[in-house]
């Protein structure tokens, strides 16, 4: 018996069956929505040495509504190694001066750059704030000149993500569904729920 879960995935009991989008631009889009749409509200600040709490506070808050798993289940050595390496940036995005979500730019294959993660506080999603962190991201990774930027967006994460890539200058490349183990079901990713 196949199964919907709340973002509208297929489960078969233990299994998720999630389909993978992966998108690339070649040059800066001329499109950027570069100003808040709460002006002096809101601050996006690079997180040059984030902790490794920090960093999973950002993470599993994000994430947890579309089933981040694959940093939560890393250890925090590991998770250090990433996030600590000179060409992985982070950026948090404040509104009111609390933090509203986060980004990552990963360089590590300059001279492509991957927008590896990108989401927003449960509490500021449908606030506008989602395209201006990435059209503020996609800026910044036009400023290293690199010769293509990836993303990628699943059928877990949010039903707008993938349009919202593509009006920001993202074009789909490939598209691949596989099944993962039901995140929720793991003891480390103690995924939070409402109800």
């Amino acid at each position: 018996m196949v199964n919907k879960d709340d973002n509208g995935s297929n489960f078969t009991g233990e299994k998720l069956e999630v389909t993978i989008t992966s998108l690339e631009m070649f040059e800066r889009p001329s499109n950027l929505m570069l100003n808040s749409p709460h002006g002096h509200k809101t601050s996006l600040i690079r997180a040059y040495d984030p902790t490794v709490s920090f960093y999973r506070y950002l993470y599993n808050t994000v994430g947890a509504p579309w089933l981040w798993w694959e940093r939560r289940t890393m250890s925090d050595e590991d998770l250090a190694k990433v996030i600590k390496n000179q060409d992985v940036e982070v950026y948090v995005l404040y509104f009111d001066g609390v933090p509203a979500g986060y980004a990552e730019l990963d360089r590590r294959e300059h001279p492509v750059i991957d927008l590896a993660y990108l989401g927003l506080i449960p509490e500021f999603v449908g606030c506008k704030l989602g395209p201006y962190l990435l059209s503020s991201m996609i800026d910044i990774a036009w400023s290293y000149e690199p010769k293509r930027l990836t993303v990628n967006t699943c059928t877990l994460d949010h039903p707008k993500a993938l349009g919202v890539y593509q009006k920001c200058g993202f074009s789909v490349y490939d598209q691949s569904s596989k099944l993962i183990d039901d995140p929720r079901l793991n003891s480390v990713s103690s995924f939070k729920t409402e109800g």
